[in-house]
């Protein structure tokens, strides 16, 4: 019967193959292991974020002068806030590409002179578009007179200036700084948006939506980085033995090689008839 052949031997030393695979794996690990770490980090923020939310949202209403004094931070956000002022019609701006939910849409923003003197940006609500339906180029008229104001406070949103700088009353995120720079006038840093007017504005059927108050994929995201870290160190471990029972086979497939030689060249010594 035919007798199997030996499995070839690798071009280099088994140990070179292998430290080049543990140095792969150990750079995969450590790059594993931060993203893992950083969505844990992520995910403290979030459960920060949000024990914030549920504060400030449970807090008593404040007055507009006695939170707007500073640079609107994570801090301040969602706290309900009382201002009474005046809507500045003659400029408004329409916020692009919004969503609210599952709903997307735009929204609203309207200058606000407050009986204090100052000026206040006041996103008046988020406006649903049906499929098929054009963002306006104008927005609806505010209401006239003085109004008196509940809303939530909220931090200046970031991003490149394409879509915080506003071009012909259009933007895409809401920034005081932006757009105090094109009303040409100063606006207190930071805005509100509006959960109810009165007299009641013809846009603000709904308050914004809150975040979503929960801890979000990341925790699942980070135990994924840490599973992927532990299938690359198994793998390595798999491979080496699985070189080494290459190399035990090998050996021993050699061994029983060699054996048959000896075996042929006593039975061509003795006249033994080969088999």
């Amino acid at each position: 019967m035919p007798h199997p052949e030996i499995k070839p031997a690798p071009q280099h030393p088994l140990w070179v193959r292998w430290v080049a695979l543990i140095v792969f794996v150990a750079f995969l690990g450590v790059v594993f292991v931060n993203l893992g770490e950083w969505q844990l980090r992520r995910l403290h923020e979030r459960r920060a974020n949000n024990e914030i939310t549920r504060t400030n949202e449970a807090a008593p209403i404040a007055d507009f002068d006695q939170v707007f004094t500073h640079t609107i931070t994570t801090a301040d956000e969602w706290r309900r806030v009382r201002v009474t002022g005046t809507f500045d019609s003659a400029k408004q701006y329409i916020i692009r590409y919004r969503n609210d939910g599952d709903d997307d849409g735009y929204e609203v923003v309207t200058p606000l002179h407050t009986t204090s003197g100052k000026n206040l940006l006041v996103d008046r609500g988020f406006v649903v578009l049906m499929d098929g339906t054009q963002i306006p180029n104008t927005a609806p008229p505010p209401p006239s007179g003085r109004v008196t104001i509940v809303g939530r406070v909220r931090q200046n949103e970031s991003g490149h200036d394409s879509a915080l700088v506003p071009v012909d009353g259009h933007a895409r995120s809401i920034n005081s700084d932006k757009l105090g720079a094109d009303l040409k006038m100063p606006v207190v840093n930071g805005y509100i948006d509006v959960l109810s007017m009165t007299p009641k504005d013809s846009i603000t059927t709904e308050p914004i939506a809150l975040p979503e108050l929960d801890d979000g994929p990341h925790f699942w995201y980070a135990v994924q980085w840490f599973m992927f870290t532990g299938i690359g160190v198994l793998g390595v471990v798999v491979f080496i033995r699985g070189d080494l029972r290459d190399r035990r086979e090998r050996l021993e497939e050699q061994k029983k090689s060699e054996a048959r030689e000896r075996a042929k060249k006593e039975r061509e010594q003795t006249g033994s008839p080969v088999a």
